[in-house]
């Protein structure tokens, strides 16, 4: 069983591919919701509903588990308890499969909860986040018996490290990619297939936009710069310097498909932020053969298996360098495009779904 994850976020798509890469061995999966809006309840009667000490039922049908208002509830039922939310399931205990950490517990159910980094924990990384709190409740949940998973090796070490937990506390397995829905058709803007360069994600502190734009100001070259997602932290700072920077082009948050026909049709992705728990737009670009410019951090390299360019994302120069030789050498992109295919047959569903059995032990 998993959680709702939320639509249009890393998360979600997270999320949605497990769910694909078990119905593709034949898995039968159930979601649990939040049993719909809640609006008509009045603010002092949802937080009296959220602070009951006692443990939550959920309903069953067709379509999975339903709470009424199970995820904000938990929130404030950690608040108050400091411990998670128990939560009884109907039927026979499997496992729950947590797309990200939240303060619920399903009783007599293997718990495992997905962990995608802990960037929130480290002060020098801006994070809309409330660190102390998610390490709060990542001891509750370990202390309440969970299991952990994450999407990387890098995110491993670095949540085992930054939580004081041994090593084998958290289990990698990294994460799918469903690229299915890639067209080529009319592109936003008015842009040509081939002819820009492409930066998709939150556009906030930690992705180095900022040393990018600079880069890019500084390299000559003519191809415009696409950077395409929705507004994050410092997003005006950003906003104003890329109305600052001549080829520089802003699209606000893209729906799936469209964000897909961007990767497709563009000369190559730059990805060079400062820290990544996986990096999902690099391991898209490589499986619909797009090269890939991105920081050598460890996530991304890990990631990028050897199939893409890395530059050091706190050099302007190397950021510069790497961005001249992409978009100039055709030979370049060729290699890249090649070698980040095969590189991503290792993130699709069918190897995917033979982790993800492995992880629940049930290969």
């Amino acid at each position: 069983m998993l959680n709702d994850g939320g639509a249009g976020t890393g998360v979600g798509q997270y999320a949605r591919t497990v769910i694909a890469a078990l119905q593709a061995v034949d898995q039968r999966i159930l979601v649990l919701g939040d049993g719909g809006p809640t609006e008509h309840r009045s603010r002092n009667a949802k937080w009296l509903a959220a602070s009951r000490p006692w443990s939550r039922v959920a309903s069953i049908s067709n379509q999975g588990f339903h709470a009424r208002d199970i995820f904000r509830e938990a929130q404030i039922f950690f608040s108050i308890y400091k411990r998670p939310m128990p939560i009884r399931l109907p039927g026979v205990p499997g496992i729950m499969h947590w797309s990200y950490p939240l303060p619920l517990q399903a009783i007599g159910w293997r718990n495992l909860y997905t962990v995608h980094d802990v960037m929130p924990l480290d002060p020098a990384i801006p994070s809309p986040v409330n660190g102390p709190r998610l390490h709060a409740m990542l001891d509750a949940l370990c202390t309440a018996g969970a299991d952990f998973v994450t999407v990387s090796e890098s995110a491993r070490v670095q949540i085992t490290a930054r939580m004081g937990w041994p090593i084998d506390t958290v289990t990698t397995c990294h994460q799918a990619i469903d690229v299915t829905g890639a067209v080529h058709d009319v592109l936003p803007d008015g842009l040509r297939r081939g002819n820009y360069l492409l930066y998709v994600g939150a556009v906030e502190a930690r992705k180095n936009l900022l040393r990018l734009l600079d880069a890019y100001s500084v390299s000559g070259i003519t191809t415009p710069l696409v950077i395409s997602g929705p507004d994050g932290l410092d997003a005006a700072i950003v906003d104003a310097r890329i109305r600052a920077t001549p080829g520089a082009i802003r699209l606000g948050l893209q729906t799936r498909e469209t964000v897909l026909q961007l990767i497709t049709g563009a000369r190559a992705l730059v990805l060079v932020s400062l820290a990544e728990g996986f990096g999902l737009p690099v391991a898209e670009a490589m499986a619909l053969g797009t090269p890939v410019l991105s920081a050598d951090v460890s996530a991304l390299a890990e990631v990028g298996g050897g199939a893409t360019l890395l530059v050091d994302p706190l050099n302007l120069m190397a950021i510069r360098k790497g961005l001249i030789a992409i978009d100039g050498d055709s030979v370049l992109r060729d290699r890249l495009s090649a070698l980040g295919l095969k590189r991503a047959r290792y993130f699709a569903l069918e190897p995917y779904a033979r982790r993800l059995l492995k992880l629940y032990g049930m290969a």
